[in-house]
């Protein structure tokens, strides 16, 4: 039999979480708003599937691909509330294939991280897609940094990351003639990177802690007069209290130099821009997560990531620890992204992927991907094959 495979983006009806035909879902990285059913340039031919993949990111995507190789006679449907795929995390993340250092040892994260590039590099040869393996530095740029570095470095080799060593000072130039730093280790990486709903896990009686919260990431990108200060990837020793890695310098597959990301708090969920708003985000996220503990807990924190969002001077004067040669003349205002952030009702920031179930008639007919950040897009193919072991198992099919 022919696969079947239906895209159902945008317009028509609404997916309620009860769905025609009695069909098991499978539910990734959405937006909060309902699913849309139907059309988007693409006709559905039935409305009855036998698993449906709720959201059309690169993590549904590629589970939609590992369930129809494995059960080809099964019809799969994806549903996205937009009229195109990929259109948010996916289509908004930085382009690095990560190596899985950053990880906790044995977390599903360091997991599928390492196991995903893998599976990312070998798609790419298979089906001729170019990408760049130019390297990483992660770069102590202050004494105090250089312990971090080294358990980072530690944490890697736990992780069975390949091609990872530690470099001195002088090392540096070689790989970064414009860099500067205390000490370096040097891995070797490369490229590739949904927003969820809490509203269709509570309809499934999942748990809704934790609850997704929007962190806006803003680039900034390097002028072409001056890509030459940038050869690879260079990264900051991340802050070990939270899951992001800090502003960092990304060549892109067009040439391209970005400069970024920040990290702060984005007032709707789909919100790229510094003055989009929504009150019924905030208000979900105030009430039913811990981010007023999370505010209080990291204050200073938080104020200065918007001090250097709004600031570019700010951003410019963290840059030059890296590259000193690079001034607020060299950057212009690049594109931004939402991060999509599992958070507790402590306010604790979730740092792994998080996977579950409902309860209920309905509810334990939907497994849920309910926390799949960066470096979900790495992780993709191997986060496609985990899914794929648990709906088999779950849903016996």
């Amino acid at each position: 039999m022919v696969p079947a495979l239906r895209y159902l983006g945008s317009v028509c009806g609404r997916a309620r979480g009860i769905f025609p035909g009695g069909f098991s879902a499978a539910h990734t990285p959405a937006s909060g708003k309902s699913r849309l059913l139907c059309q988007g340039g693409r006709r559905a031919s039935t409305s009855s599937f036998d698993i449906v993949i709720i959201g059309g990111g690169i993590v549904g995507l590629a589970s939609a691909r590992a369930l129809i190789l494995r059960h080809p006679a099964l019809s799969i449907g994806v549903l996205e509330k937009e009229k195109n795929l990929a259109v948010h995390q996916t289509g908004h993340n930085s382009g690095v294939i990560h190596s899985g250092i950053y990880y906790k040892p044995e977390s599903l994260k360091a997991k599928l991280c390492v196991q995903g590039a893998a599976l990312i590099y070998e798609y790419c040869n298979q089906k001729g897609i170019s990408y760049k393996q130019c390297g990483k530095l992660i770069v102590a740029v202050e004494q105090e940094e250089i312990p971090r570095l080294q358990a980072l470095y530690e944490r890697g080799l736990q992780n069975g990351v390949q091609g990872l060593r530690l470099i001195q000072q002088e090392d540096i130039k070689k790989k970064e003639p414009y860099c500067r730093g205390e000490e370096v280790r040097c891995q070797y990486v490369v490229t590739c990177a949904g927003l969820y709903s809490d509203r269709i896990s509570e309809l499934s009686g999942c748990n809704p802690n934790p609850r997704i919260v929007p962190f806006r990431g803003d680039y900034l990108v390097l002028k072409p007069e001056k890509r030459y200060l940038v050869k690879g990837n260079i990264y900051p020793v991340p802050d070990s209290r939270f899951p992001f890695l800090g502003v960092h310098f990304t060549p892109r597959m067009d040439g391209n130099i970005w400069l970024g990301p920040n990290a702060i708090l984005a007032f709707k969920r789909e919100g790229y821009r510094p003055f989009d708003f929504s009150a019924r985000d905030i208000m979900d996220i105030i009430i039913k997560s811990g981010l007023i503990k999370l505010v209080f807990q990291n204050f200073s924190y938080g104020v200065n990531e918007m001090y250097k969002a709004c600031f570019l001077s700010a951003t410019v004067k963290h840059l030059q620890k890296f590259i000193p040669e690079i001034t607020i003349s060299d950057v212009l205002r690049g594109p931004a992204g939402v991060r999509a952030q599992a958070l507790d009702r402590d306010g604790n920031l979730i740092e792994d992927f998080v996977f579950d179930g409902g309860v209920g008639d309905i509810g334990n007919r939907i497994l849920h991907v309910r926390n799949a950040p960066s470096p979900a897009a790495t992780s993709s193919l191997a986060i496609s094959g985990m899914i794929a072991d648990e709906v088999q198992q779950r849903f016996k099919l």
